[in-house]
């Protein structure tokens, strides 16, 4: 030491709370020395190290830096190890100052492993195979058991008094803690009956009307599931609901390559008739109707044929009906359609008929799962058979709308017209 120091050292010693001050002073100044070293020559070492490799860059990237968070210990470390050098200090400073340093490591080191968790998943979601078999919710729950054990731990060091002892009385507090803790316990389970029953996937289409949500699934963790609305709003679903609520998943009619299309037609019964000779002629140059109608006619014809002179009677006899030609029409449209799958169930179907008029259903699949795709499809199958349906001699039923009153008023308005005029 300089002889120049010499009296000035003697001075400060014989200041005792000034001494101390000053060493708390050069103490804090080596950390900070400490924290900035660390952080401007190894930290950014370690970043250039790490950051050639896929997993480095997830560690050392993100808004809190894993090692830059971890950097933070060693300033903690040499103010916890100097304060003891320090004389003249009161005991109690000095241990307050090292549980708070105690306490901050553990915080810091707690936070690091969830940083290395959400890495961990980060890396994950990477595999082509993730959405079958989402990890968020089992990294969620080791996340909440670290800072569990990280807050007991901190609560001891602030404290000065050991972990053991705080983990004695947790057993009195089982009850409590399974009071608070309930809507995460039965979140872990529905994740591990999702898991291990897949019964939903990140992107499966689910309709849940109970929450009013219907949409892609963009997210399963722990407590909650969110589905992306077709609106494109949010839906928070609670992870157990899909346990506990009836829900529907789109997924099989994905994974099919078809979707059902199920809509009536609904026909005015005053329109359904017999078909006569001349209309049979000329349905009969329908590409789709001529072999059914050839094949139709025989039969019926040997059908009335073995009635005798009964048969000579149209009471008696068979006949084809618009309906039923139309209905064939319908099946064979969709029988020659390539938008429309053959191997999966189709038909054409009367339903029974009500005060909306006779519902003649069409039943089928398209070969597409493509929303827009889909619905265009549907819309061309019925804009033909809307189209088509006069040539049967049908009619859509639908309710009287405003210009039907006035046509059915005008006839008896003409003739006060015509009297007024005249007078």
């Amino acid at each position: 030491m300089p002889s120049e120091l010499t009296p000035t050292l003697d001075w400060l010693q014989a200041q005792p709370q000034l001494f101390a001050a000053v060493c708390v002073a050069l103490l804090a100044s080596v950390a900070w020395l400490a924290n900035w070293i660390v952080k401007r020559l190894l930290v950014r070492g370690i970043h250039r190290a790490l950051g050639a490799t896929a997993i480095g860059r997830h560690i050392v990237t993100g808004e809190q830096s894993i090692v830059r968070r971890l950097s933070n210990i060693v300033p903690s470390l040499v103010l916890s190890s100097g304060i003891k050098l320090i004389p003249h200090l009161p005991q109690a400073a000095v241990t307050v100052v090292e549980n708070v340093c105690q306490a901050f490591v553990v915080l810091t080191v707690a936070l690091a492993i969830g940083g290395l968790l959400k890495v961990a998943n980060a890396l994950y979601q990477q595999r082509p195979d993730a959405h079958l078999k989402p990890i968020k919710g089992y990294l969620q729950v080791v996340q909440i058991v670290v800072y569990a054990i990280a807050s007991i731990l901190i609560v001891a060091s602030l404290i000065d008094r050991s972990p053991l002892i705080l983990l004695s009385g947790l057993g009195a507090m089982a009850a409590v803690l399974m009071l608070i803790f309930q809507d995460t316990l039965l979140s872990l389970v529905a994740s591990v009956q999702i898991s291990s029953s897949d019964i939903v996937r990140v992107g499966d289409w689910v309709e849940m009307p109970a929450l009013n949500a219907d949409g892609d699934v963009i997210d399963i963790a722990l407590h909650t599931v969110k589905v992306q609305n077709w609106d494109k709003t949010i839906t928070c679903i609670p992870t157990k609901r899909f346990i506990s609520d009836p829900f529907k998943n789109w997924r099989g009619m994905q994974e099919s390559g078809g979707r059902r299309i199920m809509r009536n037609l609904y026909l005015d019964q005053n329109s359904v008739r017999f078909l006569d000779s001349e209309e049979i002629a000329r349905l009969g140059r329908f590409a789709l109707l001529h072999d059914y109608l050839e094949h139709k006619q025989d039969e019926l014809g040997e059908w009335n044929r073995r009635l005798g002179e009964k048969g000579l009677a149209p009471l008696n006899q068979r006949r084809l009906t618009n309906l039923g030609t139309f209905r064939v029409y319908m099946e064979n449209y969709l029988r020659h359609n390539p938008r429309i799958r053959q191997d999966m169930t189709l038909l054409v179907r009367q339903l029974a008929p009500g005060a909306d008029g006779l519902p003649l259903q069409l039943y089928c699949f398209t070969a597409t799962t493509a929303w827009a795709e889909y619905e265009a499809i549907q819309a061309d199958l019925f804009d033909h058979l809307l189209a088509i349906l006069p040539e049967f001699g049908l009619r859509v039923f639908q309710h009287p709308s405003g210009a039907d009153m006035r046509e059915w008023r005008a006839p008896a308005v003409e003739p006060r017209e015509r009297q007024t005029a005249h007078a």
